[in-house]
């Protein structure tokens, strides 16, 4: 849609505009994180704001974390072609129309077909 000249123009004009102020944008997102000159982010100002942990820490971290959940038990456990769990629930996530749709599905596979072609 938006091809007249008019659009065009104003298009041609904010990337102009984007151009002109991209480096102030620069400049004052690196005073906003405390970048140095040569690149680097001054740790001991974000220190302050938050813990900072070595690769290697969390590292091992990662591996405890997946030793302990290859082992735990999942208690929800749920029909994959139904979704309903043990008791018979759906998920909260669904929506009740989701639910009353597929519920007649369910019950339409179920039900069996009149018997040698009657259409009655």
């Amino acid at each position: 849609m938006a091809k007249s000249i008019r659009s065009k123009w104003k298009r041609k004009m904010r990337a102009e505009k984007r151009k002109k102020n991209a480096p102030k944008e620069l400049a004052r997102l690196k005073s906003v994180l405390g970048v140095d000159r040569n690149g680097d982010i001054n740790m001991n100002d974000v220190k302050e704001i938050a813990t900072v942990v070595s690769r290697e820490k969390l590292q091992q971290k990662s591996s405890a974390e997946t030793d302990d959940a290859s082992t735990m038990d999942i208690d929800n456990k749920r029909n994959k072609k139904t979704l309903l769990n043990e008791h018979g629930q759906y998920p909260l996530w669904m929506h009740p129309r989701q639910r009353k749709k597929l519920k007649h599905q369910l019950k339409k596979k179920g039900k069996s077909r009149c018997p040698k072609g009657l259409a009655w």
